[in-house]
């Protein structure tokens, strides 16, 4: 192995490396944005005055 080499070597790794935190952080971002996409709809279809009034005829 030459000196030439080494930097290349050495460097490949972490190259590596970042990438792999890269795509990490961008499932994560992925993921986050589909949670709130989740929640918002799960909030629009809850209907929160539903059941608080009952209609009683005597």
């Amino acid at each position: 192995m030459g000196i030439s080499s080494l930097p290349v070597s050495t460097n490949q790794p972490v190259n590596s490396v970042t990438v792999g935190i890269a795509v990490l952080s961008k499932n994560l971002d992925t993921i986050e944005q589909a949670g709130q996409g989740l929640i918002k709809m799960m909030e629009q279809s809850v209907t929160p005055h539903l059941g608080q009034n009952i209609d009683l005829r005597i």
